[in-house]
C-alpha cells in the first residue's frame, strides 16, 4: 500500500520537461523539493525494508551507454566494490514512455536495497542515444555522475549486428547478412540504426546541453577489454570511491578469450552472449566504415578533449 502511495505522489510531483538550458552545479529549489519528498517517502517504506537497515535509493550514478560498448562488463566490474549497489536489470525509465509516465516512485522501486553509505548504480545503454533522456535525468538530479563506455565505432556496429543476428537465430527467424544492411545502391546505408548509434559526437552534444563534461566520465571500452584494472581505477576516482578493487580481482580466461572476475574467492565470467565472434566482412566494406567515422571521430575527440585508439 505504501509503495502504491509512493508511486502516486511522485507521479504528481514529477517535474515537467523544460526548455534546454545550461547545466547547473547542483539541484535547484524545485529539484530539492522533489528529492526531499522522495527522501520522506523512503523513510515511510523502511518498515518493509531489509532488517539490516537497507532501503531503496534513487541512483547517484547511471551508466548511460553505449549499446554494445561494454556496459555489462563495466557494471559487473564496478559491482566488485563493496560500496556499490547495482540494479540487476536495465530499467529503461528515462527512454520508455510507459515507464517514465509512472513517475519517480516506480523508478525507485526498481533500485536495489542498499545501505546509506553505498552508491546506487543503474545502467541502460539506450540512454546515450535517446534524445529526451539527458533533460529528463537532469530534471531528476543535475548533480548526478554519469558513466559512458565507448569503443571503436566500426567494431561497435559489428557487435550491434551480431547481437541482433543471434537474437533472430535463437528464435529461428531469418536475418539478412550484414552487407545487405550496411550497403544500399553501392553506398553505406545511413538509415541503418547501428551506424547512427556510433556517431558519438552528435549524441554527446545533446548530453553537454544539460551536463558539464566533468560530470560524464568516458570509459575506454577497448582498453577495458584488454586491461580492465587501470580503467576501473579511473572509475573509482571519478565516483570518489575508496580504492577497493584490486588487480587480483581480474584474471584472463584463455578458453573464453577475455578477462573474468574473482570476488571473495569465487570466479565468475560474463554471460556466453558476451564476446561473440563478429561476422566476416569484406575488407573494402570495413574501409568504408572507417572512412565514414573518421570525421565524426575527430569532432568527438575535440569535443571531449581526448583521443582514442580507433581506426
Amino acid at each position: 500500500m505504501t509503495l502504491l502511495l509512493l508511486g502516486a505522489v511522485l507521479l504528481v510531483a514529477q517535474p515537467q520537461l523544460v526548455p534546454s538550458h545550461p547545466a547547473v552545479p547542483g539541484p535547484g529549489p524545485r529539484q530539492q523539493e522533489l528529492l526531499r519528498k522522495v527522501g520522506t517517502l523512503q523513510e515511510d517504506i523502511q518498515e518493509g525494508a531489509a532488517t539490516n537497515g537497507s532501503t531503496q535509493q534513487l541512483p547517484q550514478t547511471i551508466i548511460i551507454g553505449v549499446r554494445k560498448g561494454g556496459t555489462r562488463a563495466l557494471l559487473e566490474m564496478l559491482s566488485l566494490h563493496p560500496d556499490v549497489a547495482a540494479a540487476e536489470n536495465e530499467v529503461h525509465f528515462f527512454d520508455w514512455e510507459e515507464h517514465y509516465s509512472q513517475g519517480l516512485g516506480w523508478y525507485l522501486t526498481q533500485m536495489p536495497f542498499s545501505s546509506p553509505n553505498q552508491l546506487t548504480v543503474e545502467k541502460t545503454p539506450a540512454y546515450f542515444t535517446s534524445p529526451k533522456v539527458p533533460e529528463r535525468i537532469h530534471s531528476m538530479n543535475p548533480a548526478i555522475r554519469l558513466l559512458l563506455i565507448l569503443r571503436d565505432p566500426s567494431e561497435r556496429v559489428l557487435s550491434d549486428y551480431t547481437q541482433v543476428l543471434y537474437n533472430h537465430l535463437q528464435k529461428r527467424k531469418p536475418y539478412p547478412p550484414i552487407e545487405d544492411l550496411l550497403v544500399r545502391d553501392g553506398r553505406l546505408n545511413l538509415d541503418y540504426k547501428a551506424l547512427n548509434r556510433s556517431l558519438y559526437h552528435a549524441h554527446m552534444l545533446n548530453w553537454l546541453r544539460f551536463f558539464p563534461l566533468g560530470h560524464i566520465h568516458i570509459v575506454d571500452g577497448d582498453r577495458l577489454i584488454r586491461d580492465p584494472f587501470p580503467e576501473i581505477q579511473k572509475v573509482e576516482r571519478f565516483l570518489k570511491l575508496s580504492p577497493q578493487i584490486n588487480a587480483s580481482n581480474f584474471y584472463f580466461n584463455k578458453t573464453k578469450g577475455f578477462y573474468c572476475l574473482r570476488d571473495s574467492g569465487k570466479d565468475r565470467c560474463l554471460h556466453e552472449s558476451k564476446g561473440r565472434a563478429h561476422p566476416q566482412v569484406d575488407p573494402k566494406l570495413l574501409d568504408k566504415l572507417h572512412e565514414y567515422f573518421h570525421e565524426p571521430n575527430k569532432k568527438f575527440f575535440e569535443l571531449v578533449g581526448r583521443t582514442f585508439d580507433w581506426h
